[in-house]
Order: structure tokens, then sequence, then C-alpha cells
């Protein structure tokens, strides 16, 4: 059993140490790894996860710690992984590589609107082409549908754009309704 407060990081030898990273990872305790030499970074899908490789600044570090911290501390903002993987409220969803590139604008803004014209020009840039009105919402229908699944909604701002917050206790309602739950 891993003796440690629920917000402390615990540092963890990978893969000296892969015992200890699953004890962390049971308890919820926030853990960075440390990569030894040579060996294959580990894929980290837990939020309260992170690895780094020796040697690592002081800044850089820190860094690191502190975005595990806030993690842990239940700041509650979305977090998106590599693998195109959406992690909120303890809860996680796959979205396609498409929608992980409207979704990083997201949550890099995440409570305040995005206008329509920068989620446009992202669709523009992953398709290699100039996109409707229509294949926008038509995107932003199906992350709709996707982030629902982690208690988010994405709201339209009439006339700017749309913005990704929180379910509102009367939307998770009726989204489980909705759900047949």
């Amino acid at each position: 059993m891993v003796k440690s407060s629920k917000n402390e990081v615990k540092f963890v030898r990978w893969p000296a140490q892969a015992a200890l990273r699953s004890e962390c990872k049971a308890e919820s305790i926030p853990c960075l790894l440390i990569v030894e030499g040579g060996a294959e970074p580990p894929l980290c899908s837990d939020p309260r996860e992170d690895w780094v490789r020796a040697p690592i600044s002081k800044a850089d570090l820190k860094a690191r710690v502190n975005t595990l911290q806030q993690r842990a501390e239940g700041r509650r903002t979305p977090v998106l992984d590599s693998a195109g993987t959406l992690h909120y409220d303890a809860q996680s969803v796959s979205i396609s590589s498409t929608q992980t590139e409207l979704m990083e604008l997201f949550v890099q803004h995440f409570g305040s609107v995005i206008h329509r014209g920068e989620l446009k020009q992202r669709l523009a840039e992953t398709a290699n082409g100039d996109p409707t009105r229509n294949s926008l919402d038509l995107h932003i229908m199906r992350l709709r549908r996707r982030v629902a699944a982690v208690n988010l909604s994405i709201r339209t701002a009439w006339g700017r754009g749309y913005l990704l917050e929180p379910f509102e206790e009367s939307e998770k309602l009726d989204h489980t309704r909705a759900r047949g739950a």
C-alpha cells in the first residue's frame, strides 16, 4: 500500500517500479514516472499520471508536478491526450483525429467562446480544403454526442461560435433519461 496524500505526487522509476505505479493508479495518487535510460516510455492514459526522462530541468520538473497536483485537486478542466482520448470528471472518451483537432481548441479555451472562424480554420488545416458551414456543423454535432459521455456540453454562442463547458445538473438528468438510464 502506498502511503501518500491524494494530492502529493509520487515519483516512480520506470520500469523498475512498475508495481508501485499500479498501486498509485489504484489509489488515485498522482504519479510522475521517471523513465530510466533507454527504456520505452509508458502509455499514460490516466490524467493523474505523466512521465519524464532524466535529466530534466528543475523548471520542467516543477511544471509537471504542478500539473499533476492540479489534476489531483480536482480542478475540473478537460484533458486531451495525444491518443485522442478526452478525460473529464473521472471519465474518458475516445474521439476521431479530426475531432481531436477541434477539441484541442475547446480544451485550450475551456469555458470561453471559440469563434466559428477559428474552428473552420482548424478544420481546413486538418481536412486539406475549405470546409463548408455544414461540415463544421456536422463535426460539432458529433462532438456534442461524444463529450456528453464525460459530462461536458458544447453550447452555441449565437452569432459568435461555441463553448465547451460542464453539463449543468438539469442537462445531466435530461441526458441520462435520453440514454434510457
